[in-house]
This record gives structure tokens, C-alpha cells and sequence, in this order.
């Protein structure tokens, strides 16, 4: 249990505090941010934050891992995990809120579970799928469109621009692209599988 694994589980545990602000409507919450007819409530604020914090963590246990030698099989295990973990979390919640479409969302966690699997077949074989570009590409958008959504479009939403709709409907083509291309690049993992 080195530190960027204790990192990731944190990642995990800011789950659920992240949900409760999204979801649970507790009357001591303060007013609306309200500036020039643009309206962001407090908890949406304070999930963006708690959010934005929770993804910058990916990044931080993964440098730490590589810098200092400590990737071990947890890590492997729970870092991808606790990645797709927060995004699904995040979206159905998004879609309970009624800011995306129930579609959107099972194509994106849809994808992110299925190469989760396919991570998980490769680790049986002793072999390690890398994160393409796609893939790299896929995460930031992800995290920019579910930014974006988080805080009512600000500050597009004073110019007209719908950044949050083009973001999260970037971030599905992407995930699709990304998905076909991991699985098609690791095609040679899956030809033992169900064989017996």
C-alpha cells in the first residue's frame, strides 16, 4: 500500500462525497451563485471542485508511481478502476440531474468497463495494455465536458456558445473511436478467450 495506491483509494472515497453534493438537497446549502442571469448552485459548485480534485489525482499517482519505481499489481488493478468509477459515477448522477441523455452515458461507461476487461485479460497474460493517445485524448475531454456540465456551461453561457452539448457529445465520439481502436490494436488478446 505505497502512496500513489493510497491515492487512488482516496480518488475512490471522494466518490460518493462528490455524489451526495450533486444529489442530496440539504437545506443549509446557501443561495444559488447567481451573475447576470447565469445561476450555479452551491453543491453543483462544490461537486465541480471535489470533482476537478478527484481527476487531478489520475495524474498525480501515476507520475509518482513511474518516478519513484512503485507500480505494483494493485495499482495496475485500482487506477484504471477508480478512473472509470468516477466518470460513470459522475454521468448518472449528471443524468438524474437531467443534464445529459441516458444514452450518451452507456455508450461512454459501456466502453470504459469493456477495456477495463480487456485491461484485466491482459494482466492474466502478464501483458500490460498502454493508454494510446485516443485514450489520453478520451480522459481530458471527459473531465472537460463533465467540468462543464458541473458548472452550467460557464463562462460559454454568456457568449451563446453550448460548449458543455459540443464537450459531452466530443467526448462520446472520442470514447467510441478510442474503445474500437484498443480493442482492434489487442485483438490477439482475445483469441484464447472462452477456448477450453
Amino acid at each position: 500500500m505505497n502512496l500513489p495506491n493510497r491515492i487512488t483509494i482516496a480518488r475512490i472515497c471522494l466518490i460518493p462525497v462528490m455524489m451526495i453534493f450533486l444529489l442530496v438537497d440539504f437545506d443549509f446549502y446557501p443561495e444559488p451563485i447567481v451573475w447576470e442571469g447565469f445561476s450555479l448552485p452551491f453543491n453543483q459548485l462544490i461537486a465541480a471542485l471535489i470533482f476537478i480534485l478527484a481527476a487531478s489525482t489520475d495524474w498525480i499517482d501515476g507520475y509518482l508511481a513511474r518516478k519513484h519505481n512503485m507500480i505494483t499489481n494493485l495499482g495496475k488493478l485500482l487506477d484504471p478502476l477508480a478512473d472509470k468509477l468516477l466518470v460513470a459515477a459522475v454521468l448518472i448522477s449528471l443524468v438524474e440531474m437531467g443534464k445529459v441523455e441516458s444514452w450518451i452515458v452507456v455508450v461512454i461507461i459501456s466502453r470504459e468497463f469493456a477495456v477495463t476487461g480487456l485491461r484485466q485479460i491482459a494482466l492474466l497474460d502478464g501483458a500490460v495494455v498502454a493508454a494510446g493517445n485516443s485514450g489520453k485524448l478520451k480522459t481530458i475531454v471527459q473531465i472537460v465536458a463533465i467540468s462543464a456540465l458541473l458548472i452550467n456551461n460557464f463562462p460559454f453561457v454568456f457568449v451563446g456558445i453550448p460548449f458543455d452539448r459540443i464537450a459531452i457529445w466530443a467526448a462520446a465520439i472520442i470514447t467510441i473511436y478510442s474503445g474500437v481502436e484498443y480493442f482492434v490494436k489487442n485483438k490477439h488478446l482475445l483469441r484464447g478467450v472462452g477456448a477450453s
